[in-house]
């Protein structure tokens, strides 16, 4: 059964005039989750069966994404509102057009300022880091690059790929874990938790969406980082399930999901830190509660991604159809395939996207601007960037479904890390 150790919180001396509450010491308990590994879970029929409708509702994204004019461009642009939202839940939100346009400078090599941007973007570089070695086993080294890639360009890379040496906790004070919410397992039990969960995660005890969703529980319980756990946590879903032969082509936006049920979300993490036998009623009620609701996010997910898909197929169609004349292998043609991957671009981007030269590149953009595919947007300048309107109005209607009346202070409350080690 999972377990509460008792520690004891040394006292600010001094305090540096913070208040009493804030610079006193007194008693926390750490949670200690049981080991995964050995572990005999129960589904109930309902909860089995939304398990099994979410790994149809995968394969038949998977299997559908060949016949999708650029299998790569949509997966690009699930990959990239999967950060969004997952980004969100952390509290980092930023548009799409204000992504896209940050991503657009960045290939054309400007100089960007945008931290908020960079940080999302930093959360796709490591979602796709993640992603790579499908069949490779899930290691606690990869983990930790894969927090790595989250922050090592970010305000907290003073963190990035470095599990914590000192308790940290969610809620409460900012300056002591006594009035905390939950606080993570002691630091010392921080690596062989996690070696645990690795080998869990290269198992095949349990149907891969229920594998995934407690791995993910898991891993959110143990808290291994200072910072940027939410993410690194939502990136090892999509590792579990790639390793396991689901959402190889395509990632269906899981977190886009649990963003819009962020207070179900957080409540069904939560009850999965029970303290009974994993055998009692408590527990297996929790467990069913936290992998059918998490199962359900993902067939959810399944079905946003298919719309997104058909959205944007139409919508290329569309554009087809404004320049009929056009040879099927013409740059036009070429670069309609490739504008929902990239839909802000300059004609030194493009060129490079599409491997053509800059001259017949740039007489297909302006093709483009002429059927009202693309549109300039600082007219008259130099370097000019272009943008498809409708595909960034299509993610951003994907994007929008993140709206939720919870706050971020709801969603997620901060993880403070402190400079010493509590007293046993």
């Amino acid at each position: 059964m999972g377990t509460l150790v008792r520690r004891h919180w040394l006292s600010e001396i001094g305090g540096l005039g913070l208040p009493r509450k804030d610079r006193k010491g007194g008693v926390y308990s750490a949670y200690i989750p049981d080991p995964l590994v050995g572990r005999d879970f129960t589904f109930d029929g309902l909860v089995t069966a939304d398990i099994a409708d979410a790994e149809r509702a995968i394969n038949r994204l998977d299997m559908s994404a060949p016949a999708l004019t650029n299998t790569e461009a949509l997966a690009r642009l699930l990959l990239r509102a999967e950060a969004v939202a997952s980004s969100h839940i952390e509290g980092l939100s930023v548009s799409p057009q204000r992504l896209l346009r940050v991503s657009a400078d960045l290939a054309d090599g400007i100089v960007v300022t945008d931290t908020t941007a960079l940080d999302v973007l930093a959360n796709v570089d490591a979602m796709n880091y993640a992603l790579e070695g499908a069949s490779d086993d899930i290691t606690i080294e990869r983990l930790i690059e894969v927090h790595r890639c989250l922050l090592e360009k970010s305000r907290s890379s003073k963190y990035a790929g470095i599990l914590r040496a000192d308790q940290n906790w969610i809620g409460g004070s900012s300056y002591n874990p006594l009035s905390a919410a939950f606080v993570p397992p002691p630091p010392e039990q921080v690596e062989q938790l996690l070696a645990d969960l690795c080998e869990f995660c290269n198992g095949d005890s349990l149907p891969p969406v229920a594998q995934a969703g407690m791995a993910h529980a898991q891993f959110e319980t143990i808290h291994p980082f200072a910072d940027g756990n939410g993410r690194t946590g939502r990136a090892l879903i999509y590792m579990v399930l790639r390793k396991r032969g689901l959402a190889v082509r395509v990632t269906p936006p899981i977190s886009l999901i649990l963003a819009t049920q962020s207070q179900d979300y957080v409540t069904r993490l939560d009850a999965t830190h029970f303290t009974e036998s994993v055998q009692s009623s408590a527990a297996h009620d929790a467990t069913n509660q936290w992998v059918g609701f998490f199962a359900n996010a993902c067939t959810r997910a399944v079905a946003d991604a298919e719309l997104f898909e058909q959205r944007v197929s139409a919508i290329q169609a569309g554009w087809r159809n404004r320049i009929p004349d056009v040879r099927s292998d013409a740059t036009a043609r070429i670069l309609i395939d490739r504008l929902p991957e990239t839909p802000i671009v300059t004609v030194n981007a493009a060129a490079a996207a599409i491997g053509r030269s800059f001259p017949a590149t740039n007489d297909a953009v302006q093709r483009l601007v002429q059927a009202g595919i693309l549109f300039a947007t600082k007219p008259g300048l130099r370097n000019r960037t272009f943008e498809a309107r409708e595909i960034i109005d299509a993610f951003a209607a994907l994007e929008r479904q993140l709206a939720s009346p919870e706050s971020d202070t709801q969603i997620s409350k901060p993880v403070r890390t402190v400079p010493r080690r509590p007293k046993t």
